[in-house]
């Protein structure tokens, strides 16, 4: 890479940063407020990333049931990550309002609010430290009997005692050294210690392998019990067994129910689904290097 090259990135970056630094900090209320029960609610809510933009979310009404899984589908822009950035208040909307268990998010600290929620990513963002300083990171007073309990439940202690150091191998940066699955029930483990009540993932199996897919739905299963967990559903066959899923599309709620009935409705579910199963159909299926289909 050259040294123009090399400017023009650092440039870039002091950019970005500066526009960062000129974002105005959301308004806190100065009186504060903890729920008391976990059921989230979307009372017509919209809003814009950028002024003059169309609707991210445009008027949307939904709500997540506590200690339940639901689960967000729909095209990629449809608006399902702008559901949970917003719930996370990494922007206000600019209509509506947003509810944990009866209280606006809005009533809550910053401090408060990331106290409830825990986030499980496709992408894992690990430290060049230990292991064990990797998932304490999600409750730095934590124990080490608490930190190893979070593991065990992640399915992690498998790879763990294969590690030179165990607990205390470096990870290096970013994790280099694991694997894909091996990082995501780092991550979980990560969720599992902080003990939220309310859990979002961003479809954590999407580009696993099948054996490392097993491992990873066994923590998210140990993840879920009794928390009001909200997915991003990018493969459907992994939420046929939510009992709230919500089909978005161009910022608004077309489709919702359960996944029989809205298979039954012939909707733009029913159409989502038949196109991944047609496609799980061609790739089992197969073709051979010579591009010739292979037959069982």
């Amino acid at each position: 890479i050259s040294y123009t090259s090399v400017v023009e990135l650092i440039a870039s970056a002091l950019q970005r940063i500066e526009q960062f630094m000129a974002i105005a900090p959301l308004p806190v209320a100065a009186q504060n407020e903890m729920p008391e029960r976990y059921d989230i609610r979307f009372d017509n809510v919209s809003y814009c990333y950028e002024e003059g933009d169309g609707h991210a979310l445009n008027n949307v009404s939904l709500t997540f049931p506590a200690a339940s899984m639901s689960a967000l589908v729909g095209a990629s822009g449809a608006g399902k990550t702008t559901v949970t950035k917003l719930l996370m208040r990494y922007a206000d909307p600019q209509q509506g309002q947003i509810s944990i268990g009866g209280v606006d998010i809005r009533r809550l600290t910053p401090e408060q609010l990331n106290s409830l929620i825990s986030v499980v990513f496709q992408d894992v963002w690990l430290f060049d430290d230990t292991l064990l300083a990797n998932i304490r990171i999600a409750r730095p007073q934590a124990t080490r009997q608490a930190v190893e309990e979070a593991a065990r439940a992640a399915q992690c202690l498998e790879f763990i005692s294969r590690l030179p150091q165990g607990w205390l191998t470096p990870l290096g940066e970013m994790g280099g050294q694991l694997s894909g699955g091996e990082r995501q029930r780092i991550s979980i483990a990560r969720a599992l210690l902080k003990n939220a009540p309310v859990v979002i993932l961003d479809e954590p199996t999407a580009a696993l392998d099948i054996e490392s897919e097993l491992a990873v739905q066994k923590a998210i299963d140990n993840l879920v019990h009794n928390r009001t967990v909200i997915i991003i559903a990018h493969r459907l066959s992994t939420i046929a067994g939510a009992g709230n899923i919500l089909v978005m599309e161009e910022g608004q709620v077309v489709e919702q129910g359960t996944h029989a009935q809205l298979l039954s409705r012939h909707g733009r579910y029913q159409a989502l689904w038949q196109a991944q199963m047609a496609a799980r159909a061609w790739r089992d299926e197969g073709v051979s290097a010579s591009g010739e289909w292979v037959h069982e």
